[in-house]
């Protein structure tokens, strides 16, 4: 099954259609399993639609059954404002009924880098009372996932030696030179293309090549554009990867 492409004029209406998705999710995932795992998107694209989120009716999510996770994280302290926690925590975490310990936030200010990561694969890897990701078959219900104009989606840039890991969820990198707070956590394909679900957003005219490219030949985009990696990797008739663009980045 195909990656879906969906087009909206502006970013507002992108983060309110794909909001009313994941509450879709949400309950549909809870009613079945008795849980929902999302994984959040950093960078500024996903703010509004966490500001969304933040005020749907407390009838419609159950956020006391919803687990939620960081897909990549800068290394710098919380409070930061290059964290991608403190973004979420700001337009949607401070804002929701949400138990803490239903937060399991990226350890990006432990030192070194190689032992937050390895921190976090643990805490995925080892579950807990009310979630478990398995070995073999799904990982997450839901990941959100951004594009920078350069391809690379979660912190997995383009030329990255991150590209090929096969084994590890987490690791430590580098972000390019043209990046601030260059050094980053992040998830890794292996865990990324094992979710239920995967939905990119994505907005802005310097995503459209990309953008183009990636839906014209994936296979081919996959050499240059991080983010054509990203395929169902468990079961292709049961995973669904979506596509939110505004018009500017679908051109």
């Amino acid at each position: 099954m195909g990656a879906e492409k969906h087009v909206y004029a502006d970013l507002e209406m992108l983060s309110s259609a794909v909001a009313a998705e994941i509450v879709a999710a949400a309950q549909k995932s809870i009613a079945a399993r008795g849980q929902f795992t999302l994984v959040l998107s950093g960078g500024s694209t996903p703010r509004r639609l966490y500001q969304i989120l933040a005020g749907a009716p407390a009838i419609a999510i159950l956020w006391s059954q919803i687990q939620i996770f960081g897909g990549d994280e800068r290394c710098v302290p919380v409070g930061d404002p290059q964290s991608n926690y403190s973004m979420a925590h700001q337009n949607l975490l401070a804002h929701i009924a949400i138990p803490p310990h239903n937060i399991h936030r990226i350890p990006a200010d432990i030192d070194p880098p190689e032992l937050a990561a390895s921190a976090y694969e643990y805490l995925l890897r080892a579950g807990g009372a009310s979630w478990k990701i398995e070995p073999t078959g799904p990982s997450f219900d839901l990941v959100l996932l951004g594009m920078g104009a350069d391809g690379h989606t979660a912190s997995l840039f383009p030329n990255s030696p991150a590209l090929a890991e096969k084994e590890r969820w987490t690791l430590p990198l580098l972000a390019p030179p043209v990046h601030d707070a260059r050094q980053r956590i992040t998830l890794t394909f292996p865990v990324i293309n094992r979710s239920r679900q995967i939905f990119f957003l994505v907005s802005g005219t310097d995503k459209r090549e990309p953008v183009q490219s990636i839906f014209a030949d994936p296979a081919s985009a996959r050499d240059g554009y991080p983010a054509a990696r990203v395929q169902a990797a468990w079961d292709s008739t049961q995973q669904r990867i979506a596509w939110f663009l505004d018009q500017a980045a679908a051109g």
